[in-house]
């Protein structure tokens, strides 16, 4: 990469957080700042206290009267916050490329340039499109009057940039048929990555290993968490009775609550909500759970096999592409909880075969997702972008 090209990180949310795009920008940040490349991270909460409170304050107001009013206020209001401070640190930093983690900081982005030396390069992470994001969220109506708003944004924002970086080829498929002006743009499948991650101290999960179950992510429908409570009824049905720990928070914590408790659960599902570093906690279980309806690619699963753990999850999205069934871990269908907790069974009940996908997941991930591997090729993409 050029020296004299320093990369400015552009995002909505706040620098550091439990979302996999918020992981994706940390573990990029700490490459560039390990070779010596000159990184900045450009949030909307880097402007004065009295222009972000404001924003921040109406949209938790709008959004208990209309949801899909907040969604549209909030990406208004982080994409002008954001406006402004890219404007003031481009102003410091000169010629730059810039790497949007969204279509509305891709915007900001695409907004504040005054010339060609300040290429926008953008992370695909979504779902599809962000539309489909929120209406997995619950905050919009699929094919409603924000969800077509949000699409439409796509289709004119997406083919402006200078290049875009897919984190999966289904990530790349969906975009490019949603908005085909974009396929004579530069771009690149470079999957998620991650360090391994150290064990900490006092494990989640050793408490209730060695049948411990574990799954990451924020408390949400499209995570669809509460299959997984279905799926130990099944499993009690059959003899078993493994203990399951929910890493995260989110809007559908009260509500899992109550169904652990209707359900008489209690002994067996844990909830300590987000853990700064969840990856660290994984070693202390035997097998991660994942029931999302969608995904772009699975960090949480990325981790996971990081950790060493089998994995079982749906193959939705990405998700063929982080992990294969029968070796890293096992395929289970969303619709069926009785035979996904066959195949839970089956794996619990199979110590050889277990500690043969074990071994498998460690193996894929440090040849495939380390970030020591995948960094070096995003970074060569972004610098061939300021050097075009």
């Amino acid at each position: 990469m050029s020296a004299d090209r320093p990369i400015v990180i552009a995002m909505v949310l706040r620098e550091r957080g439990a979302t996999g795009v918020q992981s994706h920008v940390g573990v990029f940040r700490r490459f560039l700042h390990e070779q010596g490349s000159a990184v900045r991270v450009v949030t909307p909460f880097q402007n004065p206290r009295w222009l972000v409170v404001p924003v921040v304050a109406i949209r938790r107001l709008v959004e208990t009267v209309s949801p899909s009013f907040g969604v549209a206020w909030y990406r208004r209001g982080h994409a002008f916050l954001l406006r402004r401070s890219l404007r003031r640190v481009l102003g410091e930093l000169g010629p730059a490329v810039i790497y949007a983690q969204c279509p509305v900081s891709a915007e900001a982005a695409l907004s504040v340039r005054v010339s060609g030396a300040l290429p926008v390069v953008m992370a695909a992470h979504f779902n599809v499109s962000q539309a489909d994001e929120w209406a997995g969220k619950g905050r919009i109506r699929e094919g409603g009057r924000a969800f077509r708003a949000i699409r439409a944004h796509e289709v004119r924002v997406l083919p402006q940039l200078d290049g875009i970086v897919h984190v999966s080829e289904d990530v790349r498929r969906h975009v490019e048929e949603l908005v085909p002006a974009v396929r004579g743009i530069p771009a690149v499948v470079v999957p998620n990555f991650v360090y391994p991650a150290p064990a900490a101290e006092g494990e989640v999960g050793t408490a209730v290993a060695p049948s411990g179950l574990v799954s990451v992510g924020s408390l949400e429908p499209r995570k669809n968490q509460g299959y997984l409570l279905d799926i130990l009824i099944e499993l009690a049905r059959l003899g078993l009775r493994p203990h399951l720990t929910l890493l995260g928070d989110g809007q559908d914590r009260h509500r899992l609550q109550a169904r652990v408790r209707e359900l008489s659960l209690g002994d067996q599902v844990t909830m300590p909500g987000v853990q700064p570093g969840a990856a660290a906690h994984l070693a202390g279980f035997r097998v991660y759970c994942h029931a999302a309806r969608m995904e772009s690619f699975g960090m949480a699963v990325l981790e996971a096999m990081a950790a060493g753990l089998p994995v079982v999850a749906a193959p939705v999205g990405g998700i063929p592409e982080v992990f294969r069934d029968g070796i890293e871990g096992r395929y289970w269908p969303l619709d069926n909880a009785a035979a996904a907790a066959r195949i839970l069974a089956g794996m619990l009940a199979d110590e050889t075969a277990l500690a043969t996908m074990s071994q498998a997941a460690r193996i894929r991930f440090t040849a495939t997702f380390d970030a020591r591997i995948c960094a070096p090729r995003l970074a060569d993409f972004l610098g061939e972008r300021g050097q075009a």
